[in-house]
């Protein structure tokens, strides 16, 4: 046993140092208070604020705001869907059937009939060439 031997020497296992979190917390400070060390407090102005919404409205934003015009979305006007819902039944189609013909949801087509859908005009000629019939004004 002579290739064995013990180091005696003492080995020294500290914490690391505190973050700087750490140090801000309620509990290090008043420690720190009781052992009488300095401690030192900063005022910070804005301090918790988000001070880029709070300097007031940037100029577009005041335009927005100052803005009284009312702006909406383009409809589906009455006549095409009128037109739209008279070929389908001349067809004897139901919302479903045209929407399959036209590889569209249902409620695409509810929608159009019911007059909330914004006109795209890709589906409008997908329902004159499935409908057989005219929806819009002179190509």
């Amino acid at each position: 046993m002579a290739g064995i031997a013990q180091d005696w020497e003492p080995v020294v296992i500290r914490k690391k140092a505190p973050t700087a979190a750490a140090r801000k917390d309620e509990k290090a400070v008043n420690a720190a208070r009781r052992s009488g060390a300095e401690i030192e407090t900063l005022k910070k102005s804005n301090a918790g604020t988000n001070r880029a919404a709070s300097s007031g409205t940037s100029l577009n934003t005041r335009k927005l705001d100052e803005d009284t015009e009312n702006l909406t979305h383009e409809k589906v006007p009455s006549e095409l869907k009128r037109s739209i819902m008279q070929a389908r039944l001349d067809k004897k189609l139901t919302q479903a059937q045209l929407a399959q013909m036209i590889n569209e949801k249902p409620q695409i087509i509810q929608e159009y009939e019911s007059g909330k859908a914004i006109p795209n005009q890709q589906i409008i000629s997908k329902l004159e060439r499935a409908l057989g019939a005219k929806l819009r004004g002179k190509k």
